[in-house]
């Protein structure tokens, strides 16, 4: 049991070692947990490496980290849209959103939220899009929680153990 928490939450603009090593941890724990965001099994940890460092490379999309007692502990990708797509240039996409099992239940993914909002606000959207699979049941809450709608699902959004899986498709507008 964590005591006294100290949730903090930050759009970063660099990852030192540190962060990389806490990053690929907590990646490491949701895809062993169920939620790795697509994948279905624990890949090198040079491949985590490369990915969380292109993260930060790729210019339109931000990470926000969220860490608990000073820890990486979750993250949620924030994405905006190229400036050749001027017709939808007011939508941010979240992806890539989960928190590590051992840091949940201290509102550190609603905290994110609330980051990644402010923050898409701030960039001029005025619309979040997201998608999630039918099994990811806390965050669909999460997000119908905090005003998100479904407008659509997908039946045939994941392909996991020979089985195809809906997927739910969220929007909320931010004004």
């Amino acid at each position: 049991m964590i005591k006294n928490p100290k949730i903090q939450v930050d759009v970063t603009k660099s990852i030192n070692d540190t962060d990389l090593a806490d990053l690929c941890n907590i990646t490491e724990q949701a895809i062993n947990a169920g939620g790795g965001f697509g994948w279905l099994r624990v890949p090198p940890r040079k491949v985590l490496i490369k990915y969380w460092k292109g993260t930060m490379l790729v210019p339109h999309r931000k990470l926000i980290v969220g860490r608990l007692n000073k820890v990486i502990a979750g993250t949620l990708q924030l994405i905006f849209q190229p400036p050749n797509d001027e017709v939808q240039r007011n939508i941010a996409n979240i992806k890539s959103h989960f928190v590590a099992p051992w840091a949940r239940g201290f509102g550190l993914a609603k905290k994110m939220i609330d980051v990644a909002e402010k923050k898409a606000l701030e960039l001029g959207s005025n619309f979040i899009h997201l998608d999630v699979r039918e099994t990811q049941e806390a965050a669909i809450k999460l997000f119908e929680a905090k005003g998100y709608k479904k407008w659509g699902t997908n039946p045939f959004y994941a392909f996991i153990n020979g089985q195809n899986l809906r997927g739910h498709y969220f929007f909320k507008q931010l004004k």
